[in-house]
This record gives C-alpha cells, structure tokens and sequence, in this order.
C-alpha cells in the first residue's frame, strides 16, 4: 500500500478536532488523570454520561507511574484490592491487608478502562481558568500546556460542564484558581485550601473519602486533592484511598446528574 503524508495529516486533524467538538459540552470534565481522576471517569463514563479528562503533562497516569520512589510497585490495602479485582488488575499479598500490585499494569489498564468505558481523555492541555455562571463552575478555561511553559500569550478556549471534578493531586490548581479570582468560599473551616499534612498514610487513607465531596458549587475534590484542600495528611505510595475517592466521587456525582 503506498502511504500518503498529507492523508496521515488529515487523519490527525480531523479525528482530534471531532473529539474535541464533542467534549465541548459534558456532564462532567475531570482535571488530572491520576488515579483517583481516571476511576471517577471510568464509573461516571460506565453509567453513560458525558466524560472529558483533561491531563497538563503528555503521559496520563499521575504518580501512580513510579511506584514508591521509581520501584515501579504500589501498595493497596484490602478495600483497595476488591477495585483492582474489577479492573481485573494483577495483585500480591504481601502479608495480611497489604497487596502489592505493578504500578505500571495498574495505571495502564485504568487508562484502557476508561477510554472503552467511553471517557475522553485530552493531554498536554492545562487548564488556565474556570466559567463562572451565577456563582456556581459552569465551566472551564482550555490552554495548550505547551503555550504556558513557552511563556507565550495564546487565547484560551471554553467548554462547559454539569459537573467539575477537581483530580489534580497535591497541586489543586483548580481551587487555587478559584481561590485567587473569588476568594475564600469553599466548604472547609477557613473558606479556604487547608494544605495537606505531612505524610501520615493511615491517617491519611482515612480521611480520604470523607474529604471527596463538593467544595465549591459546582465542583467536587478527590484523590490526593480533596486532602490537601482539607488539610489531612498526604499518604504515598498506597493507593487504596485513592482508588477508593474516585470510585466515591462517581457515585456521589451520578446521584446529583
């Protein structure tokens, strides 16, 4: 078969450009492809509902990738096993409550799950500001990533959303943009982001979906991001509570949809 360049161009461009066209209105857009992002996808997206995730770097995965300090192993407790047997993800017991599991078979079936549960899942794009309709989050504000690392003025563009999950980690870019254009009105004790704690895992694992919950209207925190906006401790390497938040999170969203 003779291969034409400028049809592989094509190809690209129009089949990106109608994903894009039709993640431009969603019942809920996920910020961050980490753990906790990506099962929510996958529950909320298996349900039939609308789905966009939308990941700054070019891999899609979070931290999950390097295990615990680059040994590319995870650790889940008994609660976060029984998600991992319904990816039909491979774990080991380690000694009673703790399994271990190959952060790298782990993190790539829960990026192929979501995609075929119907999820669609955008990377290297970084989300700049949110759409703010009648003092709830309609909305967000897309930027290519690469625009903000060169440090070049490129104009934004919109899409809206039912529903906003707040999925980037330790960061919480979504609340700190938040913070800084509305002030301190979120559902913590200061109205405030809380910061997280040092590293306490079982402290941390506990907390965790207690904190997976709506913040601002609009907008839900989970994952390592509802700790960290309501100042309990970060965990590690163990992804249980992670897993859990977002499993929790979808569930919580589908019965407001």
């Amino acid at each position: 078969m003779k291969l034409d360049d400028i049809i592989i161009s094509k190809a690209i461009i129009k089949e990106y450009t109608r994903k894009l066209l039709n993640s431009l209105e969603v019942d809920v857009a996920v910020v961050g492809a980490g753990p906790a992002g990506l099962v929510a996808a996958y529950f909320i997206a298996k349900s039939n509902k609308k789905v966009a995730v939308f990941e700054r770097h070019i891999s899609v995965g979070g931290g999950m990738w390097g295990g615990g300090m680059m040994f590319n192993e995870i650790v889940v407790q008994k609660e976060g096993k029984e998600i991992l047997d319904e990816f039909g993800i491979s774990t080991r017991l380690f000694q009673p409550g703790y399994y271990t599991a190959n952060s790298i078979e782990t993190i790539g079936t829960l990026i192929s799950a979501t995609t075929k549960a119907g999820a669609q899942i955008f990377n290297l794009i970084t989300i700049e500001d949110v759409m703010l309709k009648d003092e709830r989050v309609a909305g967000l504000v897309l930027n290519w990533s690469a625009a903000k690392l060169a440090g070049i003025h490129v104009d934004p563009l919109t899409m809206r959303a039912k529903f906003v999950i707040e999925a980037t980690g330790h960061d919480t870019e979504i609340l700190k943009v938040l913070e800084k254009k509305v002030g301190k009105k979120f559902k913590t004790p200061s109205g405030g982001i809380e910061g997280e704690l040092p590293m306490w895992a079982e402290k941390g694992e506990k907390s965790i979906i207690n904190n997976t919950k709506e913040i601002f209207p609009g907008v839900w925190v989970t994952g390592m991001a509802a700790n960290a906006a309501f100042g309990s401790p970060r965990m590690g390497p163990i992804f249980g509570g992670m897993l859990l938040s977002g499993k929790y999170c979808a569930k919580k969203l589908l019965e407001k949809i």
